[in-house]
C-alpha cells in the first residue's frame, strides 16, 4: 500500500453519485507505477454543495480534480480560466490549479478522438454524424471541430439541450473550419442523407445503455453501409444493439470504454505533466 506523507499531493472526483467510479483504481495504479507522490480520492458531492467544496479544495491547494456529472456544467462558472473546449462546451470535467487559479478543461472529446485513433480511425477531414446533444455529444462535438474534421451533422431531439446545441454549432462555425450542422432527430429522410455520406456514425446518448439494452438510437439497419464507421460512448454493454447491427452490416464499431480511459489520462497529463502508462492501465482495468 502506498505511503501516505505530508508531501503526498492530493487529487479527485467530485460527482454523485461517484462510489462506482473506476478513475481511483486508474490514476492511483498510474501514480504508483511512475513513482509520483499523489492520491485520487472520489467524494460524492453534488450540484448543492459543489461551490463550498471547490473552495475548500482550493485553500488546500490540492494539484487538481475531476468532475462527473452532475458537476460539469456548473463547474464552469466556478473557473478562473477555461481551455477554449470547456469555453464553448460549458462544461468542465477537469480543474487544473496553480497557485489558486483554476483552470477548466474538457478531456471527454480528447477521450474520444484519441480512442478512435486507437481503433484505427484517423477523423480528421472526415465527416461524422453525431447523435444527441447532451454532454457527451458535446464534448465530442466541440473537441472534433476543434481537430480538423470537415464536417458535423448533429441530431437532436427538441429537449432541453437542443437551444444549448444551436448556440455551441453558431461557435464551432465562427471558430472553426468545420461546417457543423444541427437537424431535428425525427426527420429520417435527412438522418439517413447524412449518414449515406459520412465517414462516422456516433452515438453520443444514453440509448442502449443497461439496463435499457434492446433499444438502439437508430431502428432502420438499412442506414448502415460496410464502409461506414459506427461508435458508442456506452461501453455498459460493450456491444450495444447499435454497434451489434452496425457489425453484423459489415461496418467497423468500436465503443465507449477507451474514450473513459483516454480521457482520464488527459487529466493525468495536465496535473503531472507525465504521460499515464496506457499499456499496462488498459491490461489491467480495461481489458
Amino acid at each position: 500500500m502506498k505511503q501516505i506523507t505530508g508531501h503526498t499531493g492530493l487529487t479527485g472526483l467530485l460527482g454523485s453519485p461517484v462510489a462506482h467510479s473506476i478513475s481511483p483504481m486508474m490514476h492511483n495504479e498510474a501514480f504508483e507505477q511512475l513513482g509520483l507522490d499523489y492520491v485520487y480520492l472520489a467524494f460524492d458531492v453534488g450540484t448543492d454543495k459543489l461551490e463550498t467544496a471547490v473552495e475548500g479544495l482550493r485553500a488546500l491547494n490540492v494539484r487538481g480534480f475531476n468532475l462527473t456529472m452532475p458537476d460539469k456544467n456548473l463547474m464552469c462558472t466556478l473557473c478562473d480560466r477555461l481551455s477554449p473546449a470547456a469555453e464553448i462546451s460549458g462544461a468542465v470535467n477537469t480543474v487544473v490549479n496553480e497557485d489558486g487559479i483554476l483552470t477548466g478543461h474538457t478531456t471527454d472529446g480528447i477521450g474520444y478522438m484519441q480512442a478512435a485513433r486507437d481503433a484505427g480511425h484517423d477523423l480528421a477531414g472526415k465527416k461524422m454524424t453525431l447523435m444527441g446533444a447532451g454532454g457527451a455529444a458535446t464534448a465530442i462535438l466541440v473537441q472534433a471541430a476543434l481537430d480538423g474534421l470537415s464536417e458535423i451533422s448533429v441530431f437532436s431531439i427538441h429537449d432541453a439541450f437542443y437551444p444549448r446545441a444551436e448556440k455551441i454549432v453558431d461557435q464551432l462555425n465562427e471558430r472553426t473550419d468545420c461546417k457543423v450542422r444541427l437537424y431535428d432527430f425525427d426527420d429520417e429522410s435527412i438522418l439517413r442523407r447524412e449518414i449515406g455520406d459520412s465517414y462516422i456514425l456516433t452515438n453520443g446518448t444514453s440509448v442502449g445503455m443497461a439496463p435499457a439494452t434492446d433499444r438502439s438510437i437508430i431502428t432502420d439497419p438499412t442506414m448502415f453501409r460496410k464502409d461506414l464507421v459506427v461508435s458508442d460512448v456506452i461501453y455498459n454493454p460493450r456491444e450495444t444493439l447499435l454497434l451489434r447491427t452496425a457489425r453484423e452490416a459489415g461496418c467497423r464499431t468500436f465503443n465507449g470504454l477507451y474514450m473513459l480511459m483516454y480521457q482520464g489520462a488527459e487529466s493525468f497529463r495536465l496535473w503531472t505533466g507525465q504521460e499515464m502508462p496506457i499499456p499496462l492501465i488498459k491490461e489491467k482495468y480495461f481489458s
